[in-house]
Protein backbone atom coordinates (compact mmCIF):
# COMPACT_ATOMS: atom_id res chain seq x y z
CA UNK A 1 0.00 0.00 0.00
CA UNK A 2 2.42 2.42 0.71
CA UNK A 3 4.48 1.66 -2.34
CA UNK A 4 1.17 2.26 -3.95
CA UNK A 5 1.35 5.90 -2.21
CA UNK A 6 4.83 6.78 -3.07
CA UNK A 7 4.18 6.10 -6.88
CA UNK A 8 1.45 8.04 -6.64
CA UNK A 9 3.16 11.01 -5.30
CA UNK A 10 6.22 10.64 -7.63
CA UNK A 11 2.94 11.22 -10.64
CA UNK A 12 1.68 14.38 -9.18
CA UNK A 13 5.15 15.72 -8.39
CA UNK A 14 6.08 14.88 -12.18
CA UNK A 15 2.79 16.90 -13.56
CA UNK A 16 3.75 19.86 -11.49
CA UNK A 17 7.30 19.74 -12.96
CA UNK A 18 6.04 19.48 -16.26
CA UNK A 19 3.35 22.25 -16.24
CA UNK A 20 5.99 25.00 -14.45
CA UNK A 21 8.05 24.49 -17.98
CA UNK A 22 5.38 25.58 -20.26
CA UNK A 23 3.60 22.68 -21.62
CA UNK A 24 0.71 23.49 -23.79
CA UNK A 25 -1.14 20.97 -21.27
CA UNK A 26 -1.10 23.46 -18.97
CA UNK A 27 -0.71 26.57 -20.14
CA UNK A 28 -1.21 29.19 -17.04
CA UNK A 29 -3.31 32.22 -17.70
CA UNK A 30 -1.39 35.62 -19.05
CA UNK A 31 -0.11 37.75 -16.06
CA UNK A 32 -2.33 41.10 -15.66
CA UNK A 33 -0.25 43.59 -17.30
CA UNK A 34 0.60 46.27 -14.70
CA UNK A 35 0.16 49.74 -15.72
CA UNK A 36 1.98 52.94 -14.27
CA UNK A 37 0.36 56.02 -14.18
CA UNK A 38 2.80 58.62 -16.05
CA UNK A 39 1.35 62.21 -15.91
CA UNK A 40 1.19 63.27 -19.56
CA UNK A 41 3.94 66.23 -20.30
CA UNK A 42 2.72 68.53 -23.32
CA UNK A 43 5.56 68.48 -26.02
CA UNK A 44 7.27 71.99 -26.38
CA UNK A 45 8.34 72.75 -30.25
CA UNK A 46 11.32 72.49 -30.90
CA UNK A 47 12.80 75.21 -33.48
CA UNK A 48 14.11 73.58 -36.64
CA UNK A 49 17.87 72.82 -37.22
CA UNK A 50 20.18 75.27 -39.24
CA UNK A 51 20.20 73.08 -41.25
CA UNK A 52 16.66 73.10 -42.26
CA UNK A 53 16.49 76.44 -42.15
CA UNK A 54 19.37 76.76 -44.73
CA UNK A 55 17.60 74.93 -47.69
CA UNK A 56 17.20 77.46 -50.71
CA UNK A 57 16.29 75.30 -53.23
CA UNK A 58 15.05 76.64 -56.28
CA UNK A 59 12.00 75.38 -58.43
CA UNK A 60 12.99 74.00 -61.89
CA UNK A 61 9.29 74.76 -62.81
CA UNK A 62 10.03 78.27 -62.03
CA UNK A 63 13.12 78.38 -63.40
CA UNK A 64 11.56 77.14 -66.92
CA UNK A 65 8.44 78.86 -66.86
CA UNK A 66 10.23 82.51 -66.78
CA UNK A 67 12.33 80.78 -69.96
CA UNK A 68 8.72 80.08 -71.94
CA UNK A 69 7.49 83.78 -70.76
CA UNK A 70 10.91 85.32 -72.45
CA UNK A 71 10.20 82.76 -75.55
CA UNK A 72 10.68 85.82 -77.94
CA UNK A 73 13.42 87.88 -79.75
CA UNK A 74 14.71 90.47 -77.67
CA UNK A 75 16.46 92.79 -79.81
CA UNK A 76 14.67 95.85 -80.52
CA UNK A 77 13.70 98.19 -78.54
CA UNK A 78 10.01 97.61 -78.12
CA UNK A 79 10.91 93.90 -77.55
CA UNK A 80 13.31 94.80 -75.05
CA UNK A 81 10.72 97.15 -73.10
CA UNK A 82 8.44 94.20 -72.94
CA UNK A 83 11.45 92.13 -71.39
CA UNK A 84 11.91 94.78 -68.52
CA UNK A 85 7.86 94.93 -68.09
CA UNK A 86 8.06 91.19 -67.48
CA UNK A 87 11.67 91.03 -65.57
CA UNK A 88 9.77 94.27 -63.28
CA UNK A 89 6.80 92.40 -62.54
CA UNK A 90 7.98 89.54 -61.47
CA UNK A 91 10.38 91.62 -59.09
CA UNK A 92 7.67 93.53 -57.64
CA UNK A 93 5.21 90.22 -56.84
CA UNK A 94 8.60 88.87 -54.79
CA UNK A 95 8.69 92.09 -52.98
CA UNK A 96 11.73 93.88 -54.58
CA UNK A 97 11.44 97.52 -56.25
CA UNK A 98 13.03 97.46 -59.06
CA UNK A 99 14.69 100.47 -60.50
CA UNK A 100 15.16 101.54 -64.44
CA UNK A 101 18.60 103.11 -64.89
CA UNK A 102 18.63 105.10 -68.04
CA UNK A 103 21.63 105.25 -70.42
CA UNK A 104 22.33 106.68 -73.74
CA UNK A 105 21.47 102.94 -75.64
CA UNK A 106 19.03 101.32 -73.22
CA UNK A 107 17.88 100.84 -69.58
CA UNK A 108 19.21 98.92 -67.00
CA UNK A 109 17.05 97.05 -64.14
CA UNK A 110 18.35 97.16 -60.41
CA UNK A 111 17.00 96.03 -57.48
CA UNK A 112 18.63 95.17 -53.68
CA UNK A 113 17.56 93.96 -50.47
CA UNK A 114 19.80 95.66 -47.67
CA UNK A 115 22.10 93.19 -45.17
CA UNK A 116 22.17 93.40 -41.65
CA UNK A 117 25.77 94.48 -41.79
CA UNK A 118 26.17 98.06 -43.06
CA UNK A 119 29.62 98.06 -42.90
CA UNK A 120 29.45 95.01 -44.99
CA UNK A 121 30.09 95.30 -49.03
CA UNK A 122 26.95 93.76 -51.02
CA UNK A 123 27.08 91.22 -53.63
CA UNK A 124 25.38 91.84 -56.80
CA UNK A 125 23.86 89.28 -58.95
CA UNK A 126 23.35 90.10 -63.02
CA UNK A 127 22.52 88.49 -66.13
CA UNK A 128 22.27 90.26 -69.34
CA UNK A 129 18.45 90.62 -70.62
CA UNK A 130 18.83 91.30 -74.53
CA UNK A 131 19.30 89.06 -77.24
CA UNK A 132 20.79 89.13 -80.86
CA UNK A 133 18.05 89.47 -83.73
CA UNK A 134 16.58 86.76 -85.04
CA UNK A 135 16.82 84.62 -81.91
CA UNK A 136 14.48 83.85 -78.98
CA UNK A 137 17.89 83.30 -76.79
CA UNK A 138 16.44 80.70 -74.26
CA UNK A 139 19.94 79.82 -73.24
CA UNK A 140 21.75 83.26 -74.20
CA UNK A 141 20.55 84.78 -72.19
CA UNK A 142 16.97 83.75 -70.84
CA UNK A 143 18.38 80.94 -68.54
CA UNK A 144 20.42 84.00 -66.72
CA UNK A 145 17.45 86.07 -65.88
CA UNK A 146 16.01 83.39 -64.88
CA UNK A 147 18.46 82.25 -62.27
CA UNK A 148 18.37 86.05 -61.16
CA UNK A 149 14.64 85.79 -60.78
CA UNK A 150 14.94 82.98 -59.04
CA UNK A 151 17.88 84.05 -56.13
CA UNK A 152 15.17 87.08 -55.95
CA UNK A 153 12.49 84.74 -54.83
CA UNK A 154 14.34 82.87 -52.78
CA UNK A 155 16.69 85.44 -51.00
CA UNK A 156 14.52 88.41 -50.87
CA UNK A 157 13.27 88.06 -47.36
CA UNK A 158 16.47 85.86 -46.15
CA UNK A 159 18.21 87.80 -44.06
CA UNK A 160 22.00 88.16 -44.68
CA UNK A 161 25.02 90.22 -43.23
CA UNK A 162 25.69 91.73 -46.85
CA UNK A 163 23.40 93.76 -49.22
CA UNK A 164 21.82 91.48 -51.86
CA UNK A 165 21.70 93.61 -55.29
CA UNK A 166 20.52 92.00 -58.48
CA UNK A 167 21.24 93.76 -62.29
CA UNK A 168 19.74 92.91 -65.63
CA UNK A 169 21.57 94.82 -68.32
CA UNK A 170 20.36 95.94 -71.43
CA UNK A 171 22.53 95.81 -74.96
CA UNK A 172 25.16 93.21 -73.82
CA UNK A 173 25.34 91.67 -77.34
CA UNK A 174 25.80 95.19 -78.82
CA UNK A 175 29.00 95.50 -76.64
CA UNK A 176 29.15 95.12 -72.95
CA UNK A 177 26.98 98.54 -73.03
CA UNK A 178 24.72 98.10 -70.08
CA UNK A 179 27.69 97.01 -67.67
CA UNK A 180 29.56 99.70 -68.84
CA UNK A 181 27.53 102.02 -68.16
CA UNK A 182 26.35 100.24 -64.54
CA UNK A 183 29.86 100.49 -63.39
CA UNK A 184 30.54 104.17 -64.75
CA UNK A 185 28.41 105.21 -61.52
CA UNK A 186 31.92 104.88 -59.03
CA UNK A 187 29.75 105.39 -55.69
CA UNK A 188 27.81 102.01 -56.05
CA UNK A 189 31.41 100.85 -56.85
CA UNK A 190 33.08 101.66 -53.24
CA UNK A 191 30.64 99.49 -51.50
CA UNK A 192 30.50 96.55 -54.13
CA UNK A 193 32.03 93.60 -53.00
CA UNK A 194 31.87 91.41 -56.05
CA UNK A 195 29.37 90.68 -59.04
CA UNK A 196 28.52 87.26 -59.98
CA UNK A 197 27.31 87.66 -63.75
CA UNK A 198 25.53 84.73 -65.63
CA UNK A 199 25.42 84.60 -69.15
CA UNK A 200 24.30 80.99 -70.55
CA UNK A 201 23.55 78.41 -68.09
CA UNK A 202 21.14 76.24 -69.29
CA UNK A 203 22.58 74.05 -72.36
CA UNK A 204 24.74 70.60 -71.56
CA UNK A 205 25.90 67.78 -73.89
CA UNK A 206 26.86 64.37 -72.93
CA UNK A 207 28.29 62.91 -76.39
CA UNK A 208 32.28 62.46 -76.48
CA UNK A 209 33.08 65.42 -78.20
CA UNK A 210 30.35 67.47 -77.93
CA UNK A 211 32.48 70.34 -75.44
CA UNK A 212 35.06 71.96 -77.88
CA UNK A 213 38.50 73.86 -76.50
CA UNK A 214 40.29 76.60 -78.14
CA UNK A 215 43.56 75.75 -79.43
CA UNK A 216 46.73 76.24 -77.29
CA UNK A 217 44.41 75.34 -74.15
CA UNK A 218 47.42 75.29 -71.41
CA UNK A 219 46.36 72.62 -69.51
CA UNK A 220 44.65 68.96 -70.55
CA UNK A 221 41.22 69.50 -71.21
CA UNK A 222 38.91 67.90 -68.18
CA UNK A 223 36.32 66.11 -70.34
CA UNK A 224 35.55 66.30 -74.77
CA UNK A 225 31.99 66.10 -72.60
CA UNK A 226 29.81 69.46 -71.72
CA UNK A 227 28.35 68.73 -68.69
CA UNK A 228 30.23 71.22 -66.56
CA UNK A 229 29.82 74.42 -65.25
CA UNK A 230 32.75 76.84 -65.82
CA UNK A 231 33.36 79.58 -63.58
CA UNK A 232 35.71 82.67 -64.71
CA UNK A 233 37.27 84.90 -62.15
CA UNK A 234 39.99 87.05 -62.06
CA UNK A 235 43.20 86.06 -59.85
CA UNK A 236 43.44 89.07 -57.97
CA UNK A 237 39.85 88.30 -56.21
CA UNK A 238 39.83 84.32 -55.80
CA UNK A 239 37.76 84.77 -53.10
CA UNK A 240 35.07 84.45 -55.50
CA UNK A 241 35.99 81.37 -57.42
CA UNK A 242 36.62 79.73 -53.80
CA UNK A 243 32.83 80.54 -53.17
CA UNK A 244 32.20 77.90 -55.87
CA UNK A 245 34.38 75.54 -54.99
CA UNK A 246 31.85 73.79 -52.19
CA UNK A 247 28.60 74.99 -53.82
CA UNK A 248 27.58 71.35 -54.86
CA UNK A 249 26.75 70.80 -51.52
CA UNK A 250 23.59 70.67 -50.48
CA UNK A 251 21.63 69.06 -46.95
CA UNK A 252 21.05 66.20 -46.89
CA UNK A 253 17.38 67.40 -45.66
CA UNK A 254 16.60 68.94 -48.90
CA UNK A 255 13.34 67.31 -50.32
CA UNK A 256 14.50 67.11 -54.01
CA UNK A 257 18.17 66.16 -53.46
CA UNK A 258 18.59 63.68 -56.29
CA UNK A 259 16.78 65.36 -58.51
CA UNK A 260 19.52 68.29 -58.78
CA UNK A 261 22.19 66.21 -59.96
CA UNK A 262 24.56 69.00 -59.74
CA UNK A 263 27.04 69.82 -62.48
CA UNK A 264 30.43 69.45 -61.64
CA UNK A 265 31.86 73.27 -61.62
CA UNK A 266 34.99 74.19 -63.24
CA UNK A 267 37.04 77.56 -61.90
CA UNK A 268 39.17 79.33 -64.25
CA UNK A 269 41.48 82.05 -62.54
CA UNK A 270 42.38 84.46 -65.22
CA UNK A 271 45.68 86.24 -64.54
CA UNK A 272 46.42 89.91 -65.57
CA UNK A 273 42.64 91.13 -66.20
CA UNK A 274 42.37 88.88 -69.70
CA UNK A 275 45.01 90.90 -71.35
CA UNK A 276 46.57 87.27 -72.48
CA UNK A 277 43.45 85.82 -72.68
CA UNK A 278 40.79 88.31 -74.64
CA UNK A 279 38.21 85.94 -75.20
CA UNK A 280 37.74 85.80 -71.73
CA UNK A 281 36.35 89.53 -71.72
CA UNK A 282 33.34 89.02 -73.75
CA UNK A 283 30.29 89.34 -71.41
CA UNK A 284 29.35 91.42 -69.15
CA UNK A 285 31.67 90.71 -65.85
CA UNK A 286 34.73 92.45 -67.92
CA UNK A 287 33.58 95.79 -67.13
CA UNK A 288 33.69 95.42 -63.40
CA UNK A 289 37.48 93.86 -63.86
CA UNK A 290 38.28 96.94 -65.63
CA UNK A 291 36.95 98.94 -62.58
CA UNK A 292 38.96 96.80 -59.99
CA UNK A 293 35.86 95.13 -58.48
CA UNK A 294 36.39 91.07 -58.22
CA UNK A 295 33.62 89.56 -60.64
CA UNK A 296 33.00 85.74 -61.75
CA UNK A 297 31.42 84.80 -65.05
CA UNK A 298 29.18 81.69 -64.81
CA UNK A 299 28.86 80.08 -68.42
CA UNK A 300 28.05 76.64 -70.10
CA UNK A 301 30.73 78.02 -72.54
CA UNK A 302 28.36 79.44 -75.25
CA UNK A 303 29.64 78.46 -78.97
CA UNK A 304 32.20 76.00 -77.26
CA UNK A 305 29.38 73.75 -76.34
CA UNK A 306 25.89 74.34 -78.16
CA UNK A 307 25.14 74.41 -81.72
CA UNK A 308 22.48 76.71 -80.92
CA UNK A 309 24.27 80.22 -80.18
CA UNK A 310 23.05 83.01 -81.66
CA UNK A 311 20.97 81.27 -83.68
CA UNK A 312 16.83 81.24 -84.08
CA UNK A 313 16.85 77.45 -82.73
CA UNK A 314 18.59 78.67 -79.17
CA UNK A 315 14.26 77.40 -78.18
CA UNK A 316 13.28 76.36 -74.75
CA UNK A 317 13.73 73.25 -75.33
CA UNK A 318 16.86 72.97 -76.10
CA UNK A 319 17.53 73.55 -72.30
CA UNK A 320 18.68 70.78 -70.82
CA UNK A 321 16.40 70.81 -67.61
CA UNK A 322 18.78 68.76 -65.04
CA UNK A 323 21.77 70.57 -65.96
CA UNK A 324 19.92 74.16 -65.35
CA UNK A 325 18.71 73.50 -62.23
CA UNK A 326 21.57 72.08 -61.30
CA UNK A 327 23.53 75.23 -62.37
CA UNK A 328 20.79 77.03 -60.76
CA UNK A 329 21.15 76.10 -57.21
CA UNK A 330 24.86 76.16 -57.49
CA UNK A 331 24.55 79.86 -57.65
CA UNK A 332 22.44 79.58 -55.10
CA UNK A 333 24.79 77.96 -52.61
CA UNK A 334 27.30 80.29 -54.10
CA UNK A 335 25.66 83.45 -53.88
CA UNK A 336 24.61 82.47 -49.86
CA UNK A 337 27.95 81.93 -48.75
CA UNK A 338 29.11 85.28 -50.35
CA UNK A 339 26.24 86.99 -48.46
CA UNK A 340 26.73 85.62 -45.34
CA UNK A 341 30.74 86.14 -45.23
CA UNK A 342 32.36 89.14 -43.78
CA UNK A 343 35.73 88.80 -43.64
CA UNK A 344 36.37 87.63 -47.37
CA UNK A 345 39.73 89.18 -48.79
CA UNK A 346 40.64 90.54 -52.10
CA UNK A 347 43.28 87.61 -52.54
CA UNK A 348 43.41 84.15 -51.75
CA UNK A 349 46.28 81.56 -51.97
CA UNK A 350 45.91 79.47 -55.03
CA UNK A 351 46.09 76.27 -52.47
CA UNK A 352 42.65 77.20 -51.25
CA UNK A 353 41.24 76.09 -54.42
CA UNK A 354 39.66 72.92 -53.54
CA UNK A 355 39.70 69.52 -55.53
CA UNK A 356 37.55 71.23 -59.01
CA UNK A 357 39.82 71.67 -61.79
CA UNK A 358 41.24 75.30 -62.34
CA UNK A 359 42.56 75.85 -65.47
CA UNK A 360 43.38 79.45 -67.47
CA UNK A 361 42.44 79.29 -71.28
CA UNK A 362 41.00 81.30 -74.17
CA UNK A 363 37.31 80.66 -73.70
CA UNK A 364 34.91 82.20 -76.78
CA UNK A 365 31.29 83.31 -74.93
CA UNK A 366 28.59 85.73 -75.37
Amino acid sequence: MKKWIWLILLALMAVVVVGSRGSTFFEQPPSPTIVERIPVETPQPQPESKEVDNILQVSTDKLLTHIQKLNFQRYTTTERSLTRTYITTELKKLGWKPKLEKFSDGVNIFAERPGTNKAAKAILVAAHYDTVASSPGADDNASGVAVVLEIARLLGSYPTPRTLQLAFFDQEEAGLLGSQAFVSKKARLQNLGGAIVMDMVGYACYTAGCQKYPAGLPVKPPSDKGDFLAVIGDTEHLSLLSAFQNSQNIPSTALNKQELNLPAVLTLPIPFKGLLTPDTLRSDHAPFWYQGVGAVLVTDTANLRTPHYHKPSDVPATIERSFFTGAAQIVVNATTTLLEKTDFGRRQEAGGRGQNSSVSGNWALS
